[in-house]
């Protein structure tokens, strides 16, 4: 029987394949980090729990943390502002978890960075899928690094950059880099919404279309191209990335 310790910050040794992953379970809730605890445990991971972000930073100063799981409603420093500090420094993929999970609150969360975005109350089976597709997406971008180049644009997917034709490093949001990168690797192929919200940020998304319209109307702004030069919107399909991308 699996017995669960009480601890603020405790570390369980999984005994499968997946026991070298190392999920960090943050939330000030005891009980929900102690079920998130036992369904990843059960399932072969190790995992360690921590009540707010200032046990997370000494988890990751321990060791390699491959995914965090982070409430966003927790004393001191929340999880939105704690998944965008993780993001800029380089840090493992981040799962938001809120009892919060209007349109508003999701578009926030793409534009942290977050990997995937679970409401409250959820099922141990979804949390597992989620947590088997943020790490998935992750190992699969990071064999992906590349820089991509469009149109005199550079896109440096290993240090998160864009720069414009004159060389120009352009401000993106962690949600709009997402977004680009998709249609950037998939040039001249028409995406519908529900494709760029999966691919962009997992199948907990939902169908939040105006999050990936908003993301959209943005980067086009950004990208000097505010009508279809760039992005064509294609009626009752979705969206194409029009220019040939070479990489390099």
């Amino acid at each position: 029987m699996l017995s669960v310790r009480h601890e603020d910050s405790v570390t369980a040794d999984a005994t499968r394949d997946e026991a070298d992953t190392h999920i960090v379970v943050v939330d000030d809730d005891r009980e929900i980090r102690t079920l998130l605890w036992e369904s990843l445990v059960e399932h072969g991971f190790t995992v360690s729990m921590a009540s707010d972000a200032r046990q997370l930073d000494a988890l990751i100063r321990l060791g390699p943390v491959d995914l965090v799981i982070l409430d966003i409603m927790m004393p001191g420093e929340d999880g939105i502002a704690t998944c965008r500090r993780l993001r800029r420094a380089g840090g493992p993929p981040v799962i938001l978890l809120s009892a919060r999970g209007s349109e508003s609150d999701r578009i926030l969360g793409l534009e942290t960075g977050a990997s995937h975005y679970l409401p409250k109350p959820c099922s141990a089976r979804e949390v597992l899928a989620t947590v088997r597709a943020a790490l998935r997406t992750h190992h699969d971008a990071s064999a992906r690094e590349a820089v991509l180049v469009f149109a005199g644009w550079r896109m440096d997917l290993s240090a998160w950059e864009l720069t414009d034709p004159d060389g120009v490093l352009v401000d993106l949001t962690d949600g709009e880099f997402a977004v680009l990168r998709l249609f950037v690797e998939r040039p001249r192929r028409v995406l519908s919404r529900e494709q760029l919200l999966e691919g962009a940020r997992g199948p907990d998304s939902e169908a939040f279309d105006r999050a990936i319209d908003v993301q959209i109307s943005r980067l086009r702004r950004k990208l000097r191209a505010p009508g279809d030069e760039m992005i064509r919107t294609v009626r009752n399909e979705g969206y194409m990335f029009v220019p040939a991308v070479t990489r390099r």
